[in-house]
């Protein structure tokens, strides 16, 4: 159904048009006539069905604008989500004049958040938690509540949400319109709708309408201890740039990340005990590019709506059949092609064949890229790169360079064969053969999968980890706690202070000695939980220069010592001093 049959204002199909949608989505076609009706109603949908629009299109219709009350919330389990909800309402209402939309949720200074209230918002979307807590402060007043939306109920009430929801319910007026939206239907949520709802209708996607033929799913066996080379290898073969990795805990996050770090990849950790600042600062990063590989738990996930993700790993099966569909969701949108790739150990194979027969897919088995295929890539990429260069302006300079040589008696095709030997001699390097799916390790000594190109992926330090995941989160949005103050908690332990510095190559390999390497002063070390990585991170990130140009880390208790280039030490000092690393402030000037 075109949105033009649906009887929307022209400011709504002018919005929708600047979105790119023209056609509405089966659960769209099927909700807005019925909440614009003003029924009560049951969408049961996961996530990448254009939920979100569904009950927002009708909600902002139905909005007075100017008005200062508040007429419309919608509840959601994640801040994520809370955020992607507001920015969605943004754009849908942006040529609708006095519809303001707010977001509330824990993580977040609360006082801000009553004055944005304050200035008269009239479309409120909030987690459980804060709405209480803003409930409780009268900050927030629902006495003229006209539409309460549940989004994702059954996750609201997997972490613990019932009472919150049933209290806030019980404290709007019962003429409101009641709508739940939930990817499945439960005995709890059906008690709710129950009790809380007027004759509701029932709009269903079906699970078929929800896999996306966009998507190509495979999946690889593979021992544990070999999934992170399985996956650089996937990486490096399908030449990705933009990638979700799934894992089922926050230590296998946090150990992962590092080991991508180590491997030379962009990458950035995201699960529930990291401080708002840090998750907000991590998406940002994620959705300009400048990270490339985001990993997270699925409850951190809940909300994340990147463009342009190329490819989704299920590093680990999920624990719920229906978080696979969540998760591959986050790929293939908007008509585009997408990958999704699980990793299934000897214990998983049971597992696999529940996720298909839920979703009624066939997940292709594949094998994993062989050293061939691989090289073979980088050739592919390669040649493209070179196609481009020639193609682009500006070549006279070099052209010249190249007939001076002829002069001299060489050929074209041997200067040229020099060149590509000099610059790209890791195209032909081959990589060692590794058993993926054998119960052996792969034998000692072997040499594994180290690191992509740095043309093919950018300097590979750039944007390092800056945010503190030793910073718990205590807003019980992710899960961890009920406690709705204000106050935030570390577990950051007190260490033993050490005489020797922690060393590292992992910034470089230039000799604290080198005449050309100038040694600066930081003032943060190893209690402020800084490593080798955060440091080429941060510099390679804010100044520009390559990771590789970095020479000697040393990292003491309270400070540490990193040498730079004397040719780009003024542009180092410039940025990096007053700026952060692990969130925490630098000090940095030349070592005295």
């Amino acid at each position: 159904m075109n949105f033009t049959e649906l009887a929307l204002s022209e400011e709504l199909l002018n919005a929708l048009s600047d979105m790119g949608f023209a056609e509405a989505s089966p659960i769209q076609s099927q909700a807005i006539p019925l909440l614009l009706s003003g029924s009560d109603l049951i969408g049961q949908a996961q996530t990448g069905t254009g939920k979100t629009a569904a009950f927002g299109i009708p909600a902002i219709e139905k909005v007075t604008p100017f008005a200062k009350n508040v007429q419309c919330m919608v509840l959601c389990p994640t801040r994520e989500l809370a955020n992607q909800v507001c920015e969605e309402f943004k754009k849908l209402s942006k040529y609708k004049k006095g519809i303001r939309p707010v977001a509330i949720y824990g993580g977040e200074n609360i006082e801000r958040q009553i004055k944005a209230l304050q200035m008269g918002a009239n479309i409120v979307i909030g987690t459980p938690g804060r709405v209480i807590d803003h409930l409780n402060r009268r900050t927030l007043d629902l006495s003229q509540l006209q539409t309460l939306i549940l989004d994702e109920a059954d996750e609201m009430l997997n972490m613990g949400f019932f009472d919150d929801i049933e209290n806030i319910l019980s404290l709007t007026p019962a003429s409101r319109q009641t709508v739940f939206f939930s990817a499945t239907m439960s005995r709890e949520i059906m008690d709710l709708t129950k009790r809380f709802q007027n004759n509701p209708e029932i709009v269903k996607v079906t699970r078929n309408e929800v896999t996306s033929a966009n998507i190509k799913q495979l999946h690889y066996e593979v021992r544990r201890e070999a999934k992170t080379e399985l996956m650089c290898r996937l990486i490096e073969n399908y030449s990705l740039k933009s990638m979700l990795v799934f894992a089922n805990t926050k230590k296998k996050v946090d150990e992962l990340c590092e080991e991508l770090q180590a491997k030379g990849f962009v990458a950035e950790g995201l699960h529930g005990d990291m401080r708002q600042q840090a998750r907000n600062t991590v998406m940002a990063r994620f959705r300009s590019g400048s990270v490339n590989i985001l990993i997270a738990t699925d409850v951190a996930a809940r909300g994340i709506d990147v463009e342009n993700v190329e490819a989704v790993f299920n590093y680990d099966i999920p624990q719920d059949l229906e978080y696979y569909v969540h998760r591959i969701g986050r790929t293939g949108r908007a008509g585009k092609s997408g990958l999704a790739f699980t990793f299934v150990t000897n214990r998983d194979r049971g597992a696999l064949r529940e996720i298909e027969n839920y979703t009624k897919v066939r997940i292709e088995k594949a094998m994993p890229p062989s050293s061939t295929e691989i090289v073979a890539a980088r050739k592919e990429r390669f040649m493209s790169q070179l196609q481009e260069a020639i193609a682009a302006e500006g070549q006279e300079e070099f052209t010249n360079w190249v007939s001076e040589l002829n002069a001299e008696g060489l050929s074209s095709d041997a200067i040229v064969a020099a060149l590509l030997r000099l610059n790209h001699k890791d195209v032909n390097k081959q990589i060692a053969e590794y058993d993926f799916a054998g119960r052996s390790a792969a034998p000692r000594g072997e040499r594994t999968f180290e690191s992509r190109d740095r043309n093919d992926r950018g300097d590979s330090r750039r944007d390092g980890r800056s945010s503190d995941r030793r910073e718990m989160s205590r807003d019980r949005d992710s899960r961890s706690s009920s406690d709705r103050n204000d106050r935030s908690s570390s577990d950051r332990n007190s260490r033993t202070s050490e005489a020797r510095p922690r060393r590292s190559a992992e910034g470089g390999s230039a000799p604290r000695s080198n005449e050309n390497m100038v040694r600066l002063f930081l003032s943060v070390g190893r209690k402020d939980n800084v490593r080798p990585g955060d440091i080429v991170g941060a510099i390679a990130g804010e100044s520009g220069i390559g990771g590789d140009k970095i020479g000697a880390i040393d990292i003491y208790d309270k400070f540490s010592f990193v040498n730079i280039p004397s040719e780009h030490v003024n542009s180092v000092l410039s940025v990096m001093t007053d700026n952060t690393i692990r969130g925490q402030k630098v000090s940095m000037e030349v070592a005295k």
